[in-house]
């Protein structure tokens, strides 16, 4: 792919933006979850080892040159005033109006209820980790290709903003040993927003670690966890793919009512560098792990069409879950 020239389009397009939706759709198009950018980076897997990390720099140079340019545009239309091409009612007061549960709030504990009742505990953990509980226990080491897929908040001193509850994990055997059977439900953060992506959003991990763990208890637990959820019999379908921390490795596409396959969670089996790492024989033990986004399941199951109206505060899509 010849970069300077991806950053030469992507300026062609930006010239033509003068709103914030045409901005979104715009940045969706190159760092979006099915963008140019995160395409690119699905690769990584199909490069021949050696050529891995070089790869993955040059992607990385590729994204950071692309969110300067974005940043940069940004700044622009907050300075010209641009609008978001929405037109709102105004209204004094809202009558007759009571507090509810948030959606997400909903699906946390509808997620929760069901895990609970089938044996898991809920821990959790902080929201500011360190590299080596984010990345490193989870077989993601400094060099690791995998570290570009995270678009990660960092500070000064080296820490970070988890990029998700698999931390939680590990601190939970730290804590408790083996066998474990968990769950991590919590916020996580990642530099990306769009439609579908939001810098903070909900995540539900779960980890189960024993003796005899396989691949089909795993799937058990899926689709009676999506049927509870839904309420409904499911059709699912596990697709291969890569996480660093599992393997094999699975995303989980449900299928609609219209007959659209929709993905919904990531899972696999625990590395075996994952449980060495924390000094469990795998030999004796083996265990699953998985992994759903909140704001996803409610949007699927609430027929939510953009997730940034999780964060707006409207009270006008907030008063349909009283």
């Amino acid at each position: 792919m010849d970069y300077t020239s991806l950053i030469k389009d992507a300026r062609t397009d930006l010239k033509s933006v003068s709103t914030e939706h045409d901005y979104n759709r715009v940045k969706a198009k190159y760092l979006g979850k099915n963008g140019i950018v995160t395409l690119q980076l699905k690769k990584i897997k199909d490069i021949p080892a050696e050529d891995r990390k070089s790869f993955a720099q040059n992607i990385n140079l590729l994204k950071y040159q692309l969110i300067d340019l974005f940043e940069q545009h940004q700044l622009i239309l907050n300075k010209n005033g641009a609008t978001k091409n929405i037109s709102y009612e105004a209204a004094l007061s809202i009558d007759d109006f009571s507090g509810s549960a948030h959606p997400t709030e909903l699906a946390l504990n509808d997620i929760s209820n069901f895990f609970l009742g089938n044996g898991f505990i809920v821990e959790s953990g902080p929201e500011i980790e360190n590299d080596f509980y984010n990345f490193t226990s989870l077989n993601i080491p400094h060099d690791h290709p995998a570290r570009a897929m995270h678009d990660t908040f960092y500070f000064e001193n080296g820490n970070l903003l988890r990029t998700h509850t698999s931390p939680v994990q590990i601190r939970s055997i730290e804590k408790n040993g083996v066998p474990i059977k968990v769950i991590a439900p919590g916020a996580v953060y990642r530099c990306d927003y769009d439609i579908t992506h939001s810098p903070m959003f909900h995540q539900v991990e779960g980890l189960v670690i024993d003796r005899g763990i396989n691949f089909a208890q795993l799937k058990g637990v899926i689709y009676s966890f999506l049927e509870c959820y839904f309420e409904r019999k499911v059709e699912l379908r596990f697709r291969p793919s890569y996480f660093p921390f599992t393997e094999p490795s699975a995303e989980v596409d449900i299928k609609s009512s219209k007959g659209k396959w929709l993905e919904v969670l990531g899972c696999g089996m625990v590395h075996t560098n994952v449980l060495k790492g924390l000094n469990i024989n795998p030999k004796i033990y083996s265990g699953y792990a998985f992994g759903l986004g909140v704001e996803r399941l409610a949007m699927l199951k609430y027929d939510i069409s953009d997730l940034r109206l999780f964060f707006e505060n409207d009270l006008r899509f907030l008063s349909q879950f009283q």
